[in-house]
């Protein structure tokens, strides 16, 4: 009987022995879920906070897109009218230098045929060439 109680107190100190260790184990096991519960709580967090503030972005140039909406459609047509003005000027400008060089130009070609005809009657034994036309 003497056996048996001691090895029944061996085998409870063997148990405690265990379950303290198993204690030990379910302590940093806890310790392991508590902290990844503060790094998930806090991830979260800087994804929320980072999420509400490309919402705030993305309202920030919705908001000046709208603004400057009307702003370049001023803008554009105030283009549109110096456009149509500057042409009304260059026109009749363009017309006017068309005019002017016309007899110019003419009178030029006039020379160089004259210039093309004298060297052909210069040199006889040259074969007949077309004339240039301009």
């Amino acid at each position: 009987m003497k056996f048996s109680l001691i090895a029944a107190f061996v085998l409870l100190a063997l148990a405690q022995g265990s379950f303290a260790q198993d204690a030990a184990d379910l302590e940093r096991i806890g310790q392991y879920f508590e902290e990844l519960k503060n790094k998930m709580t806090q991830d979260l967090t800087e994804i929320i906070r980072n999420h509400d503030l490309a919402n705030q972005a993305q309202t920030f140039l919705e908001d000046k897109k709208t603004q400057l909406e009307p702003l370049a459609t001023q803008i554009q047509e105030q283009l549109r009218t110096a456009a149509t003005n500057l042409e009304e000027h260059v026109k009749p400008l363009a017309a006017n230098v068309q005019t002017q060089i016309q007899p110019m130009m003419e009178n030029f070609q006039k020379q160089l045929e004259a210039i093309f005809q004298r060297m052909t009657e210069q040199d006889p034994g040259h074969r007949q060439l077309n004339k240039p036309s301009f």
